[in-house]
């Protein structure tokens, strides 16, 4: 292991002072960075380009000027990291921490609510093959993955920023005939993802449209969206299905012992959730952050001490329950932070924003900072989630028709085990071994940043750093975040290489 790792690890930097000296070349005979300053009619425009040229050593070729760069880069081995100075001589190691962690806080969730929906859609998709339910979401994938990034975020912006805030602002209702017609659009979306003969079907478009109905009337008498909470009835109930759930999907519902720890847990997420308001008043992050290690440890001792001849099943669901549970506690306190954000000057009554990432001067707890990050980022989160929900869907589709066509399914359908086994215990993890492969791409790929996302919505992350520097030749921030890419890169296909080897038993890394 240790020596496949180190012989990855000396290759890439070959490969890595290859493709730097390229891209370093490349973007150094790409323009003038000096353009800026021979427009200037000052007096002190000479002296202002001599001090420029002396400061980024322009007055050197670019394949030796690499080596220079090379030279600051090896000192970050020992500390002394130096990555240059950009053309309003800031240091680039202070412009790529501020950077990254503009672009984390942006593609992190989208990332992770891609996978999650992907893979579990693509899931659903393979064991309904050529259902309405399957055909419906190739559709909807395929266009997805078809629309243009900037086009989605213009969309985005026009109908759920601007229209939702003008629906906030004005104080009007939903209507009757809205809720109608979305009733009824649900209903028809159900039926179809639902199938069956046409009874089912029927009884499955009426059972939606009145519980939508129903729901949206609840939500325009007590003016959710603009006070809104899950309250004692709605967070019991969600922490009821989160167990049923979790129970269903990791063991079954036939074993007794992970259904208890589910209820118990669920059961604690709940008196906490009023326990525990005079704490989350003066909470930090760092306080749910514990909060959250201390709900899964004792979701994880719960199942532990449940026993039963399957010890780790109900370890797994009580672990699950915890956290999802906890979440959905601290969910409900940030819902009732909302009508305060709502009341600030700075948001007048607008809080779907749609340039930055945060509200400039904005004081306030950590939910009210939280509440403002949300409302910031949410569009470019659903942005980028719309466009890579269709890649894992469909890899996550093909994968698991792959595997339940493979001998050992069978055989495990031949011993009589339920399809929940077969599908979670035997099929599930080889189903995941392209979608690793994918997974490491595109982490590397994000983190570059979502370049015409962040420059729509003003987002100041790795993309727009790119972007900016690229258009006025501005070569030592384009060298940091190419070193940040290609660092990642080589990371994340190294744990994807030996994520290959915990999946399959049959691959093995060998030195």
């Amino acid at each position: 292991m240790a020596g496949f790792i180190l012989r990855r690890i000396a290759a890439s930097i070959l490969v890595l002072l290859a493709a730097s000296f390229l891209m370093y070349v490349l973007a150094a005979n790409s323009g003038d960075p000096l353009q800026d300053l021979r427009g200037l009619n000052t007096a002190n425009k000479d002296q202002l380009i001599a001090a420029r040229v002396e400061a980024l050593d322009l007055n050197v070729p670019p394949p030796l000027r690499w080596f220079l760069w090379l030279g600051g880069v090896a000192g970050c081995v020992v500390g002394r990291c130096d990555l240059g100075l950009n053309l309003n001589n800031a240091p680039v190691t202070d412009l790529l921490p501020s950077a990254m962690l503009s672009t984390v806080q942006l593609v992190s969730v989208a990332f992770v609510l891609a996978l999650l929906l992907g893979v579990t859609v693509g899931i659903v998709t393979a064991l309904r093959q050529y259902s309405g339910f399957d055909l419906s979401i190739t559709f909807l994938s395929f266009f997805l993955y078809s629309l243009p990034s900037f086009l989605v975020a213009v969309l985005l912006k026009e109908f759920l920023a601007i229209g939702f805030n003008d629906f906030l602002q004005g104080g009007e209702s939903i209507g009757v005939v809205a809720i109608v017609v979305i009733s009824l659009v649900a209903g028809l979306v159900w039926q179809v993802l639902v199938g069956g003969p046409a009874r089912r079907r029927l009884l499955t478009f009426a059972v939606s449209a009145v519980a939508t109905g129903a729901v949206l009337t609840y939500i325009d008498a007590t003016d959710w969206f603009r006070e809104p909470g899950l309250g004692p009835v709605g967070l019991l109930l969600l922490l009821v299905a989160t167990a049923l759930l979790t129970t269903f999907i990791v063991s079954g519902l036939e074993n007794r012992r992970a259904l208890i720890t589910a209820g118990v847990n669920a059961l604690i997420a709940y008196a906490c959730s009023f326990a525990l308001q005079g704490l989350f008043d003066v909470s930090t992050i760092g306080t749910i952050l514990i909060l959250a290690v201390i709900a899964i440890a004792v979701g994880v001792l719960s199942g532990f001490l449940a026993g039963g001849p399957d010890r780790a099943q109900s370890m797994r669901v009580g672990g699950i329950v915890a956290f999802v549970g906890g979440g959905l506690v601290v969910l409900d306190r940030f819902m009732q932070s909302w009508s305060d954000y709502m009341a600030l000057g700075r948001i007048n009554g607008r809080p779907i924003a749609t340039v930055g990432a945060s509200t400039p001067n904005l004081n306030g707890d950590m939910w009210i900072l939280g509440i403002d990050s949300f409302t910031h980022l949410l569009l470019p989160t659903i942005a980028l989630l719309l466009i890579s929900f269709a890649s894992y869907t469909r890899y996550a589709r093909a994968g698991l028709l792959e595997v339940l066509g493979q001998d050992y399914i069978r055989t495990a359908r031949a011993k009589g085990l339920s399809e929940r086994t077969v599908v979670v215990r035997h099929a599930f993890r080889n189903m995941l071994i392209p979608i690793a492969t994918l997974v490491a791409t595109d982490l590397g790929a994000l983190l570059g940043g979502a370049v015409i996302t962040e420059n729509v919505f003003a987002i100041s992350g790795m993309g727009a750093l790119f972007n900016q520097s690229l258009k006025r030749v501005d070569l030592n921030p384009i060298m940091g975040y190419f070193l940040v890419i290609a660092i990642m890169a080589i990371v994340f296909n190294i744990l994807a290489d030996l994520a290959y080897a915990t999946l399959d038993p049959r691959v093995r890394v060998r030195a």
